[in-house]
């Protein structure tokens, strides 16, 4: 059985409250069809980004090896801390990834599937593909000479950016199929992050990890195709039919 959205004493449209409406709108009649001047705002932004210092920096390697590994990538044109960066971003996105699943399960215990036909053991299974794919990353940055704690720009950015997702996940009173849907976003940032590091491996003629990343993005092309179809059912009661007839430009 699909999940059900309730309808009740909703307050926050101006529907609810006509005369204060009518109100508002004759207070302001000079705003009606205008474009607001956002120019002092801009104006500010534009000063505070011009004068920011940058988020971070990834690290020098720490090791002898990691240090002639990084020398040698600059030798050939290669931007090795580039490749560092996006290491660090996956490892703190998977880590987080298996927070939320963990989140997921949680509420599956309590509210069920709600009627999203997920299972415990596909979830349990999803959470520690997560865990194992930190630790592919993990080692991966090791093997670099890098050094898997540090917090690299792009690492930052991931954790703040999934914040809103973990949120979401252990706020309680969201349901089965609303956690859903975040870990939907999460997926779906996940596959293109797998396929970037793919590529940044590859340039690097790091054909190991490629390999090792291959079957990291096949796992979580699973993941996305499992959760769009349990998200799908719990808001339709069927999966989403495929659509043949749109126009690829």
């Amino acid at each position: 059985m699909k999940e059900t959205t309730p309808m009740g004493m909703n307050r926050t449209g101006m529907q609810m409250s006509p005369f204060d409406a009518s109100a508002m709108r004759a207070a302001a009649p000079q705003t009606a069809g205008t474009i607001e001047d956002t120019t002092a705002v801009s104006e500010t932004r534009g000063s505070y980004i011009a004068e920011a210092e940058p988020i971070g920096s990834v690290p020098l390697p720490g090791t002898v090896t990691g240090a002639m590994t990084a020398g040698m990538a600059m030798l050939t044109g290669k931007e090795p801390q580039v490749f560092l960066d996006k290491l660090g971003e996956r490892l703190a996105f998977e880590r987080t990834g298996t927070r939320l699943y963990d989140a997921l399960i949680a509420k599956f215990e309590v509210l069920g599937d709600g009627g999203s036909a997920a299972d415990i053991a596909s979830l349990e299974k999803i959470r520690e593909d997560e865990a194992r794919h930190f630790a592919v990353v993990a080692d991966a940055i090791e093997s670099l000479g890098g050094d898997p704690t540090a917090e690299t720009p792009s690492a930052d950015l991931a954790g703040m950016e999934s914040l809103g997702l973990l949120q979401v996940l252990t706020d309680p009173r969201t349901t089965f199929a609303q956690s859903l849907h975040a870990i939907l976003i999460a997926e779906m940032s996940d596959h293109a992050g797998w396929e970037m590091l793919i590529a940044l491996a590859d340039e690097h003629q790091q054909a190991s990890l490629v390999t090792e990343f291959t079957v990291a993005l096949n796992e979580e092309r699973d993941h996305l195709e499992r959760v769009q179809q349990w998200y799908q059912l719990a808001i339709l009661g069927k999966p989403l039919p495929q659509r043949t007839d749109i126009p690829v430009h």
